[in-house]
């Protein structure tokens, strides 16, 4: 295996893992990488790419049985669909992915050299790599942490006694379940109950807050459970969970919990936990390295993605939220080129964009109108539904809103968020406008076509200074 001292050692094999080998090798660095899992991380695996592919399944699916045309012109369709082909295909889309865009991707990396089996640092500079009893031992000048991170499952009575899934599981079904208690209103949880009711589940949503979503704008968080409770998602809030069991004579799950002091039991099939996810940190014996950890065990780095140790960094998911396969990736190669090239890259995290692809999409960047009032105790705020937007008119789409924040004084746009069936696709240029510190002048002031979803940008910038409602859509 040759010399066994690298410049740099990657620990993890996910997005910032390999966008950090990617600029490795640009940089001509005698890198090492250690995959202790599927190559390609949660991503391509078990995340986004899966779980998209399944949601567009699903939209199909409800879109052919009931797609409203208009006025009097409503077609509706009842064929059946072959669960057991969406999976196939799902399945195939990922190999693919992982097979084009990591493996192909890494055997190309000619300073970068693969390592399997789990990692532990030993030292400050060395790693013992452990796989099938034999072991490795490799040393590094820099580090780069990116281990990802794994759902967490509350700790609570009868949580050992039960099956469960957690998003790994969600994809990976041969059928569709009779009944699916979903456990978390956030992204993931939402994503998987509107995926699952559209497949024809019986879906309860249980959430712990008191609203879906809570960090983001409360007009957003209750317009988004209307629209998934009209798609037949049952959702509860401010739910207190106590305790879980198996239904002896029918395999079911019981859940008990507390509503407004009320005692509720619920009954299902199948649950989903979407409680969040914990950074994989355990096994890397980071006491031996000097590596300071947060309360919840992810790493702790500055604002460079640098640890406490000055040659060892870490970037992703194992730092904690926000956890974003694009964010996870940048901070990957910064964190390389600041401990390679002694550079100092920092992401300011206020521009960086963050979506949930339920139907309506929600995505979000900057900051809320709570926040807003928090640091400068006023708000210039505005919120235009997409009844005025001429597009979504034109597509007899009209769900959603947009809401903007901008500075009392200046009118620099801070924040920006968007309930509409392409929230996504839209955000990217909010994302924009805040990273260049656009006014909400400068947006009306840029001509965008007509019609399109983006326009609703300008509407709502424009709604800051007159009543959309009363303007033609040329202007």
């Amino acid at each position: 295996m040759g010399n066994l001292e690298y410049e740099l050692v990657i620990l993890g094999n996910g997005a910032a893992a390999f966008a950090a080998a990617i600029k490795a090798d640009e940089l001509g660095k005698k890198t090492a990488m250690i995959k202790g899992g599927t190559i390609g991380g949660t991503c391509v695996n078990v995340g986004c790419v899966p779980s998209k592919r399944l949601l567009v399944s699903g939209e199909v699916i409800r879109n052919t049985r009931n797609h409203n045309l208009g006025e009097n012109a409503i077609v509706q369709h009842d064929e059946e669909f072959d669960f057991t082909k969406i999976m196939e295909f799902k399945k195939k889309l990922v190999e693919n992915m992982r097979h084009e865009k990591y493996e192909n991707v890494l055997s190309k990396l000619k300073n970068v050299e693969l390592y399997e089996g789990m990692a532990g640092f030993i030292s400050e500079k060395k790693v013992e790599i452990r796989r099938n009893g034999k072991s490795t031992v490799i040393s590094g000048e820099k580090f780069v942490i990116a281990t990802g991170a794994s759902p967490s499952i509350p700790k609570l009575q009868g949580t050992d006694s039960i099956d469960y899934w957690t998003n790994i599981e969600g994809l990976e079904q041969e059928k569709v379940p009779e009944s699916l208690i979903v456990i978390g209103g956030r992204a993931l949880g939402l994503e998987f109950a509107q995926m699952y009711n559209r497949f024809g589940t019986r879906v309860t949503v249980l959430q712990r807050s008191p609203s879906l979503i809570p960090e983001e704008e409360p007009e957003m968080a209750k317009a988004l459970k209307t629209y998934l409770e009209e798609d037949g998602i049952a959702i509860h809030t401010g739910v207190a969970l106590k305790s879980f069991e198996k239904n002896a004579k029918n395999n079911r799950v019981i859940v008990r919990a507390e509503i407004n002091g009320r005692q509720v039991m619920f009954e299902s099939s199948s649950i989903l936990f979407a409680t969040g996810r914990a950074p994989n940190t355990k096994s890397l014996n980071v006491e031996n390295a000097k590596i300071k950890l947060d309360t919840k065990g992810e790493i702790t780095i500055d604002s460079e993605m640098r640890t406490n140790n000055p040659n060892i960094f870490a970037a992703g998911d194992v730092t904690g939220e926000p956890m974003l396969e694009s964010l996870a990736a940048r901070e990957g190669t910064y964190a390389v080129e600041n401990a390679l090239l002694g550079l100092h890259k920092k992401i300011d995290k206020s521009t960086v964009p963050k979506a949930i692809f339920t139907d309506p999409q929600f995505a979000s960047v900057g900051i809320t109108e709570s926040e807003a009032l928090e640091r400068f105790r006023a708000c210039t705020c505005r919120l235009v539904r997409f009844t005025d937007v001429p597009k979504a008119i034109i597509l007899g789409d009209t769900r959603g809103m947009i809401k903007m924040v901008a500075h009392p004084e200046t009118h620099v746009i801070l924040g920006v968020q968007i309930l509409s069936p392409m929230a996504a696709e839209i955000i990217h240029e909010a994302a924009m406008i805040i990273k260049d510190r656009y006014r909400i002048e400068d947006v009306i002031d840029t001509i965008h076509v007509f019609p399109t979803m983006s326009e609703s940008l300008k509407i709502v910038a424009q709604s800051f200074f007159r009543s959309v409602k009363d303007t033609s859509c040329c202007i």
